[in-house]
């Protein structure tokens, strides 16, 4: 009998390391019958709160395994602590049946450490089993599936990533038979397989615990505590708990059909050597082993619990998945270094994973998969289209062409560009206007002019306004580093705000010198990663895999929010005019409401996707046969408490209908860009406008804007191509030589614009290239052949993907991929 179970992780606290000047980063992985599920990581806090409910399917008998991690940028998440909770145990004192219990688990280093490191809270709800049921599934503990064997009433999961023969045993004994003491990659008996390290397989996406041996090739088959059997064939069954031995089980792979002694003699322990006496009547039994040949060099144990895992004797490895045979086209090889590859014969590509059946089979139907989707997305995702404008200009001068005849010392000519005008010989003017008619003759009221990008024009034209507005001598700020927030706000808004423009002279107190910039410049990147903090609720990051900021809609609870936020505006509108860079960035709609450029259906898209594709969803079908009986009213949740909102007057009341839907996608739209943060956005360009008036940016779009407050980082080209990945390219095919040598001649700029276009962001994580994020997590830049040669470069920013189809030529590609940088509209497509 299994159900489905929904845990709650609500809370930790964690014991504190003062070593570290900065709290760890902690998220929770819960772990159950070969199932993994975790919350998001709380950044540096001793005491997180995630509040974050997680669904799992379980067995009364299962056991819930609890795992505390700290992440880690540049190096292996660190296991803090780990619990472990006994569904059977919980369901008996609950009457059969949790709803909502919370349960208060100690954390420790492991299985069986008393080493108390911490506090975990979580909560279980909406399982119920009956009292028979729960019985009978205590009765089949002997032969639990999927690789679960119970002992001592602790059941005990293979599948774990982090669960090691290792793991519960300090010293070991290898008891072998005469093939496998003649090995020469024979094992070492005071060796103990390391921890386990997590490898994510690039087509399955499931984790594998994988270990490293020691060799030695000297030992003796006294060393390896060997026991011969009569048979050729010995096993050792790890003894109960209460004899206080741990011994390992070998069971060798040169026999097909192997069959287990009774009994074990383990020969005379050398000093230092831990021995374990097994007999018939003090060992249980181990879990049945499979009667399928391993393949060479492949040797099955037990440890001491009782899990079976599998020794690799050629690469000097373990693993808990059984081998298996190379799927069909696959074949093994090794490189010059002594590294063992796979190569795919079939779609000509190399792994470093061993492949499975299971692994090919997932990722063909992730193939199959992802073609039907972009199949049926081809006309949603296209950017762009051809000739549309040629084509308008050409039916706008045909109707001109056969119109009536023009008056009498008329003439109707053509610009370079093809747009008519108009030639007044009794005047000698020209105009755009047809004397015919009276409108123009253009598509928009008069020429259309091609649109240029000179990003440091327009950064001179701004310096040059901001020399004329700045004010004579200077103004001396004096913050002390540990209250850097509250001084700052305290001198700032003291000041007039003209007085901002001058130049300013930062004083740390205890660190007098002169300040020729490098004092502001810090001052500025300090204050900023403080007051644009999310844990002073002022900003919050745009969503969940989006660490731009927004204004937070819950900072009303500090009564004097509306004064920060005109502190804030001032800050930032200083940062411009001073310029200097700030540690964060804004999301783009944010840059768009300071240039005061209207917001659209598609800003929303950068912040919220899936509130996006609903309303897109919306658009493009019909609401009323799918029956969703929606109201001009939404509602929103701000600390725990729900209000409604009406989009118009008596809204409630209004039904959203095929006819007036696009009204609602208006309004909820606007809604969704500015709920609840009318009265600080307004304070905060209060304060921006006083020192910084809005109308000498309006040159600027919302990307450039971006680039110019938080600056632009020297690009590694090296370090770019190094974690650039390629999919149905080669490294080598000509496209891609042609890219790289269009980014080598670009200068820093227009790089950043490439940056910009493909990831949704000018800036690059602390570990370059390498650490990019995607949506799922770690997510390298990656270019992929899609398309047809007339098609334009697409970006996905949540995957920092490049589709980019195969042109014909050098020319073709620089051409097409700078139109498609310069001229591209939204933030993203997936």
């Amino acid at each position: 009998m299994r159900a489905q179970l929904q845990i709650t992780i609500l809370s930790a606290k964690l014991k504190e390391n003062k070593k570290n000047w900065f709290g760890p980063s902690p998220y929770v992985e819960v772990t159950v019958d070969g199932q993994s599920k975790r919350t998001e990581k709380c950044n540096n806090t001793h005491s997180p709160k995630w509040k974050q409910s997680l669904t799992v399917i379980v067995s009364p008998v299962s056991e819930l395994i609890f795992r505390v991690w700290s992440h880690q940028t540049l190096k292996a998440d660190i296991l803090l602590g780990m619990a472990t909770l006994d569904i059977c145990q919980i369901l008996k004192a609950n009457d059969f049946k949790l709803c909502e219990v919370v349960q208060s688990l100690q954390l420790s280093t492991g299985r069986n450490s008393l080493d108390v490191v911490g506090e975990l809270s979580v909560c279980l709800d909406g399982m119920q089993v009956h009292p028979e049921a729960l019985a009978q599934a205590e009765s089949e503990l002997a032969s639990l599936p999927n690789g679960t064997s119970r002992q001592n009433g602790n059941t005990i999961n293979r599948s774990s990533r982090d669960s090691s023969p290792s793991s519960d045993s300090d010293d070991w004994v290898i008891v072998s038979n005469d093939h496998t003491a003649n090995s020469t990659d024979s094992l070492s008996t005071t060796s103990r397989p390391p921890p386990s390290m997590p490898h994510r397989s690039a087509a399955s996406a499931c984790n594998t615990s994988m270990k490293t041996y020691t060799s030695s090739s000297n030992s003796s088959p006294s060393e390896l505590g060997e026991a011969p059997a009569s048979d050729g064939f010995s096993q050792t069954v790890p003894s109960q708990e209460e004899s206080g031995g741990g011994a390992g089980t070998t069971v060798s792979s040169q026999r097909a059909n192997p069959r287990p002694q009774n009994t074990a003699t383990n020969p005379s322990p050398k000093p230092g050597a831990a021995t374990t006496t097994a007999s018939t009547a003090a060992t249980p039994a181990t879990s049945s082993v499979n009667n399928c040949p391993l393949p060479p060099g492949w040797e099955q144990r037990v440890d001491q619990n009782g899990r079976v895992y599998y020794v690799d004797h050629i690469e000097k490895r373990t693993t808990w998945d059984r081998p298996e045979p190379l799927p069909s086209g696959w074949e093994r090889r090794v490189d010059p270094m002594g590294r063992v590859y796979y190569v795919d014969h079939i779609t000509r590509t190399t792994t470093w994973q061993r492949p499975t059946q299971e692994s090919v089979r997932n990722y063909e139907e992730w193939q199959h998969q992802r073609s039907q989707l972009q199949g049926a997305m081809q006309q949603f995702n296209q950017r762009f289209i051809y000739g549309l404008q040629d084509q308008l200009a050409a039916i706008a001068n045909k109707e001109l062409l056969n119109d009536k005849p023009l008056p009498e010392g008329w003439e109707m000519r053509f610009t370079v560009d093809g747009i008519p005008y108009f030639v007044d010989h009794n005047r000698r003017t020209t105009t755009y206007i047809d004397p015919r008619t009276g409108k123009s003759s253009s598509l928009e009221n008069g020429p259309q002019i091609t649109y240029v990008r000179d990003f440091k024009a327009k950064v001179q034209y701004f310096r040059f306004w901001c020399q004329q507005l700045s004010m004579p001598q200077h103004i001396k700020i004096t913050v002390s580093r540990k209250t850097l927030f509250e001084d700052s706000f305290q001198q700032i808004m003291s000041f007039h705000p003209q007085d901002l423009r001058r130049r300013l002279w930062i004083i740390f107190p205890g660190e007098e010198g002169l300040d020729y910039g490098g004092v502001a410049r810090e001052w500025f990147f300090l204050l900023s990663h403080e007051v644009l903090n999310p844990m002073y609720c002022l900003f919050e990051y745009a969503g969940k895999d989006n660490y731009c900021l927004q204004i937070n809609p819950a900072s009303y609870i500090n009564p004097d929010h509306l004064k920060y936020f005109k502190f804030i505006g001032r800050f930032i509108a200083m940062a411009l005019f001073h310029g200097k860079f700030i540690d964060t960035g804004f999301s783009l709609p944010f840059y768009k409401r300071i240039l005061n450029k209207p917001l659209t259906l598609k800003d929303l898209e950068s912040i919220d996707p899936e509130f996006y594709n609903s309303l897109i969803w919306i658009k493009d079908n019909n609401i009323e046969e799918c029956g969703l009986e929606m109201f001009f009213s939404v509602d929103k949740e701000i600390l725990g408490e729900v209000t409604t909102h009406e989009l118009k007057p008596d809204g409630g009341n209004i039904q959203v209908t095929e006819e007036n839907k696009e009204e609602y996608i208006r309004l909820v739209a606007e809604w969704r860009l500015s709920r609840g943060v009318e009265e600080q956005t307004q304070a905060f360009f209060e304060g921006f406008n006083e020192v910084l008036p809005q109308q000498y940016l309006q040159y600027f779009d919302a990307k450039e804007l971006e680039v110019m407050l938080c600056g632009m980082q020297e690009i590694d080209l090296a370090d770019w191509q190094r974690n650039t990945i390629y999919r149905h390219y080669a490294r080598n095919s000509k496209q891609i030589m042609w890219f790289w040598q269009f980014v080598k001649e670009m200068d820093n700029e227009k790089r950043m614009r490439l940056l910009q276009f493909v990831t949704g962001t000018c800036r690059l994580p602390m570990g370059g290239f390498g650490d990019l994020m995607g949506s799922n997590g770690p997510q390298k830049f990656c270019i992929e052949k899609v398309g047809k040669e007339n098609w334009l470069p697409r970006s996905h920013t949540c995957f920092n993907r490049l589709d980019l189809p195969p042109y014909k030529s050098y020319e073709q590609l620089k051409e097409k991929l700078m139109f498609a940088i310069e001229e591209t509209e939204g933030f993203g497509q997936e």
